[in-house]
């Protein structure tokens, strides 16, 4: 993933003003679906309230000894992670909790550049953030 900006960021800040909404961080616990219908109704109603989603937080674990777990918690950040950007959110944070092994790294990884391919940044949060 590329720390530069593109040529066009620069330019784009400045023609920015500031706006009148609140960023907020949504918890993936409280989203009740990511299906489109029901993020385009959320979408509506925090902008309706004043907010803008910045992130969407997730806790992920990996632990599970199970190829069959550990891909369906990959699926469930993989849907967390097209919420994010379908909200127009610029980050997905996710906690890790437990070992983190080399198989979870790899799936970290994969989000990661999907998640840069989406327009939106993956961010390892707490103890063991070394790196997506």
């Amino acid at each position: 993933m590329s720390t530069t900006s593109p040529p066009g960021v620069e330019r784009t800040l400045r023609g920015c003003r500031p706006a009148d909404v609140d960023p907020v961080v949504i918890d993936a616990a409280d989203l009740d679906s990511t299906a489109p219908e029901h993020l385009r109704d959320l979408k509506r109603g925090l902008a309706a309230r004043g907010y803008q989603p910045a992130a969407v937080a997730a806790e992920a674990e990996f632990d599970a000894e199970s190829t069959l777990e550990r891909q369906r918690e990959v699926d469930r950040l993989r849907g967390l992670l097209r919420a994010a950007a379908f909200l127009g959110a610029g980050r997905i944070e996710v906690s890790v909790t437990g070992e983190v092994r080399e198989e979870a790294r790899t799936a970290l990884a994969a989000l990661a550049e999907r998640a840069d391919r989406e327009g939106v940044e993956l961010v390892r949060v707490g103890a063991d953030a070394g790196g997506a």
